[in-house]
């Protein structure tokens, strides 16, 4: 590892790229790094693959509001020869020091690219999704490529144990949790209910993400169905492959008028104020980006002990409960309820940690290193086409 003072202050060509979906947690580091490392002044762009559909995108206008120069990259599904040679094209023009790739497509595609012009190559690894066959054979090339990658940072403990078992040299591994660059200006609670169409006296339990299988807001609603008095309202905001059926479920538990269906909600992040309480139910996680939300808004907080969940909250800052049981969910549920003095003693915590733990500018710093130490390893910065 170079010392902390090497290439200190030195402006760098940094090309980020990721596959933007949905707007979620890869997509929210992405904009904070990237925002926080132009405001450093370093020479930063960022590569969007897009497919084709309505613009902006909505990762676009937030990089763009953050003053962060992003190239759209709108390709159809698929097209990957297409999609090679336009990163190859870019990163011609752009001459990147490092090239940086988020989640399996980028660094598939990109990371081929670069190591081909010969530019260096980090990876940030925000976690592993599993699911269907297709997802594990990406899951697959995507190991495949890290092991190749000059440097591969994991977000929990859990990612590093994995992708040393993938075969990603220790050397070459890094355990860097996410950081929190802070929400801003937030709503406040009848505000922030009005806008989610929820009751103003109803104890509500939110939920925010993809609605697939990793994320198991399935298993919040068995909880729901379980919880004491059958109390509670639940809120969940997200879109994704299992709505329907998440939704038919819930008819079939008799939680019809018991769940509110916000999809996708520009900025949730501000609208935590309108939660009586957060819940995560992921079956896997990375580092998520949501809890660092529900702890700056002073939401007590139900999670599973997953990914790397742990090692943002413990049992003093949060109800923390195995995955996979909604029974020991809502038994939480219920406690995060009716126990307000414990609520409020890990609201307290949890601001408290966020603060100490997981600040910007020393995440912003170990991401200076990383790229200081495999731009000296020799890489070369790729010639603009005579």
């Amino acid at each position: 590892m170079l010392a902390e003072g090497d290439r200190g202050g030195e402006r760098l060509r940094i090309l980020q790229v990721a596959a933007a979906g949905p707007y979620g947690g890869l997509e929210s580091m992405l904009a904070l790094l990237a925002a926080g490392l132009t405001r450093r002044h370093h020479d930063l762009r960022v590569a969007a693959v897009l497919d084709p559909g309505p613009e902006p995108h909505p990762f676009e206008s937030l990089l763009r509001r953050y003053g962060v120069a992003v190239i759209a990259l709108r390709l159809p599904p698929r097209a990957y020869r297409r999609e090679r040679r336009a990163l190859r094209e870019l990163m011609l023009d752009a001459r990147p020091d490092v090239v940086h790739t988020h989640g399996y497509r980028a660094d598939v595609q990109a990371g081929a690219v670069a190591r081909r012009l010969g530019v260096a190559t980090v990876a940030t690894v925000h976690g592993f999704t599993g699911g269907a066959w297709r997802n594990h054979l990406y899951e697959w090339l995507q190991q495949r490529s890290l092991r190749r990658s000059d440097a591969v940072v994991a977000v929990s403990r859990p990612l590093v144990e994995r992708l040393r078992r993938g075969g990603v040299e220790a050397s070459r591994l890094h355990l860097l949790l996410n950081a929190w660059g802070g929400r801003g200006a937030a709503r406040e609670r009848d505000e922030a209910r009005g806008r989610l169409g929820l009751p103003r006296d109803a104890f509500v339990i939110g939920w925010v993400g993809r609605l697939s299988h990793e994320k198991g807001a399935d298993v919040l609603l068995e909880a729901l169905a379980r919880t004491r008095e059958r109390a509670g309202l639940a809120c969940v905001i997200g879109d994704g492959p299992e709505r329907a059926a998440l939704e038919a479920r819930a008819g079939q538990l008799g939680l019809a008028s018991r769940v509110r269906w916000c999809g996708a909600v520009p900025d949730a992040g501000s609208l935590f104020a309108a939660f009586d309480v957060f819940a995560l139910s992921s079956r896997t996680e990375g580092t998520p980006m949501v809890l660092f939300e529900a702890m700056e808004a002073g939401v007590p907080i139900v999670a599973t002990a997953v990914g790397g969940v742990p090692d943002v909250v413990g049992d003093d800052e949060a109800w923390l409960v195995p995955p996979e049981d909604p029974g020991e969910l809502s038994r939480a549920l219920d406690a995060a309820r009716v126990d307000l003095g414990a609520a409020e003693r890990k609201v307290e915590a949890s601001r408290r940690r966020l603060t100490a733990r997981f600040g910007l500018d020393p995440w912003l710093d170990a991401y200076e290193r990383i790229y200081a130490q495999v731009i000296a390893s020799g890489h070369s910065t790729p010639q603009p086409v005579a």
